[in-house]
């Protein structure tokens, strides 16, 4: 059931702004970045005030700290908002403004624009520009570019091929390509010359029927099994000493900063001692996250981590710790599957996981499946929708936007 309307996270302001964010990955398949985008910008609402709190939101959220550690992030922004001095607040971060071209271009309204861009530019702020950049019209403004992107989702290859060669050159810029929603499409970016990809080709499913589980993941699966079944600690730790690498990525993650343990943790008899066999089950999960991937699975792993946390800070006032837990496990094995290469269905077979996390998995049903839903949505660039689920659960809106900074600011953590 969604939260009730006392919650303590009902909405405060009505036209308050939500953000969606969307991944940049590099060509090792790595998060460079997030772009992240407002409700109330894309639905019309606002200009210049929507960038601008968001904006704040980044830098007050995050408490004026990287919000996704060394990863750049990338803000929409409309070009009313280059005028506000709020972006002088924001010159300490990896911000890159996402420009695009004037709705009614002329060169008295280029030149204008362009002395307020150059100024932003020496406040150490990069900018991001469309195709557009690269017209003549728009010549005075290249210099300025840091990255140029292009929807080749509405380029055929012949045109994309083209753009490409005219950015190459004519600018160093880095060539970012948007709208990679499938593998051929990156395949076809990749080779045309981009070196960032947006989109969520990564996050697909590519069923292998004929493919085991890798070894280190079929470890991980017994251990949450031993772990749910609540087996001895001896049993526990014979898994750990057939797999010594799986001991030393739990203690890893124990000991990184995003736990914040008081007592550093030496060994797993000493992790069960401190946690217990109910929050050793959450830590289990995420070793599925960092279980010998390689290649686009880097980046499913890391969006795993994010939204299990991202679901742990919705459901922490609303629900019980346990329950909490629990979205935490969802919101990691909400990408199980494509960790897998099979069907969610099958995954789920080799586990022994509680009823609610079932349901949501499977059913998108349960006290879960609201959270998991609006966690899909922070993600997706559907700030519309995002701002509809939010209003739906009855959720401040603020509230949503802190735990979406700070489930991105702790997933960098784990390991340091």
């Amino acid at each position: 059931m969604p939260p009730s309307p006392t919650s303590p996270l009902q909405t405060s302001a009505a036209k308050a702004s939500v953000f969606a964010r969307r991944a940049l990955l590099n060509e090792k398949h790595e998060v460079y970045g997030y772009t992240l985008s407002d409700s109330l910008g894309h639905a019309g609402q606002s200009t210049a005030a929507s960038d601008s709190q968001l904006l704040l939101n980044v830098l007050t959220l995050s408490n004026n700290k990287s919000v996704a550690g060394q990863k750049t992030i990338f803000i929409t922004c409309r070009h009313e908002s280059l005028d506000s001095g709020d972006l002088e607040l924001a010159t300490k971060c990896q911000v890159v403004l996402e420009i695009s071209a004037l709705p009614e271009a002329n060169d008295q309204l280029i030149q204008r624009r362009l002395t307020s861009l150059q100024a932003i530019k020496r406040c150490g702020f990069r900018f991001a520009f469309d195709e557009s950049v690269l017209t003549p019209a728009y010549a005075s403004w290249l210099p300025l570019a840091s990255f140029v992107k292009f929807d080749i989702a509405a380029l055929d290859t012949k045109a994309l091929r083209a753009w490409v060669k005219l950015a190459k050159d004519k600018t160093t810029a880095i060539l970012i390509a948007e709208s990679v929603e499938t593998a051929a499409q990156h395949a076809n970016a990749i080779a045309a010359g981009f070196r960032l990809f947006r989109g969520q080709w990564f996050t697909a499913l590519v069923l292998a029927p004929a493919q085991e589980v890798r070894p280190a993941q079929a470890s991980i699966l017994q251990l949450i099994n031993l772990v749910r079944q609540q087996a001895s600690d001896e049993e526990i730790e014979e898994l750990f000493k057939r797999e010594p690498t799986l001991s030393f990525i739990l203690l890893r993650f124990i000991n990184s900063a995003g736990f914040g343990m008081r007592t550093e943790v030496t060994s797993f008899r000493h992790a069960v001692m401190l946690l217990g066999h109910k929050r050793l089950f959450k830590w289990a999960a995420l070793l599925m996250t960092n279980a010998s991937l390689g290649g686009a699975l880097q980046a499913v792993g890391a969006t795993a981590v994010v939204r299990g946390r991202l679901m742990e800070l919705l459901t922490a006032p609303l629900l019980s710790r346990e329950e909490s837990e629990s979205a935490f496990v969802v919101g990691v094995f909400s990408l199980l599957d494509t960790m897998l290469s099979m069907s969610m269905e099958s995954a789920l077979v080799n586990l022994s996981l509680p009823a609610n996390i079932n349901d949501a998995l499977l059913h998108r049903g349960g006290p879960l499946a609201p959270f998991l839903e609006l966690t899909l949505a922070c993600e997706s660039g559907d700030c519309t929708e995002l701002a509809h689920l939010a209003s739906t659960m009855s959720l401040d809106v603020n509230e949503v936007n802190k735990a979406h900074l700070q489930a991105l600011s702790w997933a960098e953590t784990l390991g340091d």
